[in-house]
């Protein structure tokens, strides 16, 4: 399948970007002469999904220099991401079973080949999946600075977005969520506490996201590299 026409998306734009320390939200500082937002965009649209739904913060009018989103609904977040993605879907034409990509603003260097991989393999399931990969690294649980545990990495991945999830599932865990007050920092987090275990698929290490300050130049790297693959190949 060479695109998402089947595919609704929301993607979550809303975040402030603290630990940026910089003066404007990390979704518009300049990523390879664009907007970090812009590259975003970019990798979503060229799949032609059926709609887009751009999440941006109350207040927030940067998004309108931004290159893409003339193609997208722009709606405003909530208080939290599960709110702000609740907006997302509330803003979407869909139905009970239609599915549902989310995918953060600030991953720029999401694989389109991943994300139609990722469709194909959950298509035929009930409740969806998201792309990860595994952990390399030794993990150490931590209190007042002091290990207190080592976790087995062989078990353990690094959930990634796009998540992609029906429609009426989603809703429903994301709202579910906010009832009882649960802080959660990704989709799957909501549907698994519903009972449901969402499929992992693995995808590739560049897929970052964008929090701290040195992630723009690895990002640019990851963006460069692509190309070159890409060019490569041709």
């Amino acid at each position: 399948m060479s695109s998402l026409a089947q595919v609704s998306v929301v993607i979550p734009a809303a975040g402030k970007g603290v630990r940026m320390s910089a003066e404007i939200s990390k979704q518009y500082l300049p990523l390879a002469g664009k907007p970090l937002l812009a590259r975003t965009l970019s990798r979503v649209l060229a799949l032609s999904p059926r709609q887009v739904v751009l999440v941006v913060a109350p207040g927030d009018e940067h998004w309108r220099a931004v290159e893409g989103v003339e193609h997208c609904l722009v709606v405003r977040g909530g208080a939290c991401r599960a709110a702000s993605v609740l907006n997302g879907l509330a803003a979407l034409q869909a139905a009970t079973n239609d599915w549902v990509l989310v995918h953060d603003g600030a991953r720029p260097c999401v694989r389109g080949a991943d994300i139609r991989r990722l469709f194909q393999l959950v298509a035929t399931t009930e409740v969806g999946g998201l792309l990860g990969v595994p952990v390399t690294d030794t993990v150490k649980e931590v209190a007042a600075g002091l290990i207190t545990a080592s976790l087995d990495r062989t078990r353990l991945w690094l959930a990634q977005t796009p998540q992609i999830f029906r429609f009426g599932l989603l809703q429903a865990a994301l709202q579910d969520a906010l009832r009882q007050q649960m802080l959660i920092t990704d989709e799957a987090s909501a549907i698994e506490m519903m009972g449901f275990q969402p499929l992992m698929v693995e995808g590739h290490r560049d897929n970052i996201k964008v929090t701290h300050a040195e992630d723009l130049a690895l990002a640019e790297y990851y963006l460069a590299q692509q190309a070159m693959t890409e060019r490569g190949a041709v």
